[in-house]
């Protein structure tokens, strides 16, 4: 995780504290207002129960729990001292708060981490029948930082031997000392059973560093990855390297997530990444160009629970983004993260690429659903005559017609469009001249609080199948686009002055057959 303007920190969060506890309560942040009912509060993704939320980190799954830990500021709703809160999930959809995990010490702020459960005991934290889940974690010292030194950051372990309800920290730490890098954080570990080792990957600087160790304390460098591969707009973040079966093969190949601020293809952060192969060493990537996980705004330092269940690769991120994360009002709470998404990996003619749809566990949530028959749409066809848009949030799923999109009257640019009285409105949609996918939330925003806000995310994408398959997963102020079997991923928060009550279907300068639809309501986790 990062943030600029460190040293212009703690002024900017007393005068914003001081800001919301002098002035008087807004009436969707007031005591009226009952818990997780605010205006733009998510209904079913998670977000902390009030103050300030970024990075999901330490994610792992023990005993029928998932852990979702993340970077966290309980004092108020805009960035601070970075703690680990902390909840937990038994289906990935509904979430238990739990008390803050780590807290800052004489060593620093707990920056992102990761967590695993340390089945052999290497670590001898724990026993052979009670074996311990350790944490690992970015020290950020605050008095080295202004000392205007560059050795800010060290890594720390920390482990609970009672199922992550408490952790104590390593009274050695940290156990991989700053080697004269500024920014070297975010450590990302795993066991790799071929080697025989636990693999540590460190964001440093431009790169990616990769450690290696038996017991998760004694770390000794291994390789260093990304000199000259991918995006060097900004500084890189959050790694996680994870092996991925390619669909319809006995093939495996390895994916390096890369976090990166700035330098998104939408501006400001996103997570781009590499497809190769790892021997326990060193990475190498197959690959030439730079390659995006999600082309929208709002998904940042996602990483995968360890030791998720069937070997699934379960990743989850911030649904934010550092150009406007601090510009919002204050509110109760601060931060949401994105629905879980289950990862994958295609092989398009030479090119692998990865893949995104949301995990299955998002059934446990629907509640009514009307199935969309098929239709010609001609300049528009109204779809929230059909369902009660507004009352909750909702999944859409539409598959088009495809076969004649290179034939006259096929339309130029179609989708979905979602409105409210207001005249404000956010489109997602295809343009068929320029191929590519596009969300435009130009005019999704009530109250312009960043000149970064209002923008057109777009990927490029041929596409040249029979028929196209679109999901939409619509929460009260976000929108994640499914489409392409996982390839294409848009993921944006918008803040209407009023929540949209319309859905419409729409083309331009033609037609499209709609096959089939459905749209379901999904039900709230929090009530």
């Amino acid at each position: 995780m990062k943030y600029v303007l460190y040293l212009a920190l703690p002024i900017v969060i007393i005068l914003c504290m001081a800001s919301c506890k002098n002035s008087k309560p807004k009436a969707e942040t007031g005591d009226n207002i009952a818990a997780f009912q605010e205006k733009y509060r998510p209904q079913f993704h998670f977000s902390p129960a009030e103050h300030w939320m970024n990075d999901p980190n330490g994610m792992v799954y023990y005993e029928g729990e998932y852990h979702l830990f993340y970077q966290h500021y309980p004092e108020a709703s805009v960035w601070g001292p970075m703690h680990w809160g902390h909840a937990i999930s038994k289906d990935l959809v509904h979430w238990e708060h739990m008390p803050i995990a780590l807290y800052p010490d004489s060593l620093g702020y707990i920056f992102s981490g990761s967590a695993v459960v340390d089945w052999k005991n290497t670590s001898g934290f724990g026993t052979a029948e009670n074996p311990p889940l350790v944490a690992f974690f970015t020290y950020h010292n605050p008095d080295i930082e202004q000392a205007k030194q560059i050795e800010i950051e060290s890594q720390g372990v920390a482990y609970s031997i009672d199922k992550g309800r408490t952790w104590i920290k390593y009274d050695k730490n940290p156990v991989l000392k700053n080697p004269g890098i500024r920014d070297f954080r975010d450590p990302k570990v795993f066991w790799h059973e071929e080697s025989g080792q636990w693999i540590m990957s460190v964001a440093s600087g431009q790169t990616i560093t990769f450690y290696g160790s038996k017991n998760c304390i004694d770390w000794s460098f291994l390789s260093e990855f990304g000199k000259g591969q991918g995006c060097h707009d900004g500084v890189w973040e959050c790694p996680d390297l994870l092996p991925l079966k390619v669909k319809d093969s006995d093939e495996t190949k390895w994916v390096l997530l890369v976090n990166i601020n700035p330098g998104g293809p939408a501006g400001g952060s996103a997570t781009q990444y590499f497809v190769g192969d790892f021997d326990g060493k060193t990475f190498i990537s197959d690959q030439k160009k730079t390659f995006w996980m999600d082309h929208g705004k709002d998904n940042y330092a996602g990483v995968t629970w360890s030791d998720a269940p069937g070997g699934r690769q379960i990743l989850i991120g911030w649904m934010n983004n550092w150009e406007y994360a601090g510009a919002k009002p204050c509110v109760k709470w601060s931060g949401a993260a994105t629905f879980p998404r289950e990862l994958g990996l295609v092989k398009d003619e030479s090119i692998y690429l990865l893949t995104s749809e949301p995990v299955k566990e998002l059934d446990a949530l629907y509640g009514e659903s009307v199935t969309l028959d098929a239709m010609k749409v001609s300049k528009s066809a109204l779809l929230s005559d059909k369902f009660e848009f507004g009352k909750a949030p909702i999944e859409i799923k539409l598959t088009f017609d495809q076969k004649d999109n290179t034939q006259l009257g096929f339309a130029s640019r179609y989708g979905v469009r979602l409105k409210n009285n207001k005249g404000e409105y956010i489109t997602i949609g295809y343009e068929n001249v320029d191929k590519l996918f596009y969300v435009d939330r130009t005019n999704a925003v009530g109250e312009v609080f960043s000149d970064k806000f209002a923008s057109v995310h777009s990927v490029p994408y041929i596409v040249n199948t029979p028929e196209v398959e679109w999901t939409l997963l619509i929460d009260v102020a976000s929108v994640e686009f499914f489409t392409a079997g996982g390839r294409v991923v848009v993921t944006d928060v918008f803040y209407p002055s009023e929540p949209f009550d319309t859905i419409e279907l729409f083309t331009e300068n033609g037609n499209v057959e709609l096959v089939d639809g459905k749209i379901t309501e999904i039900r709230s986790i929090w009530k």
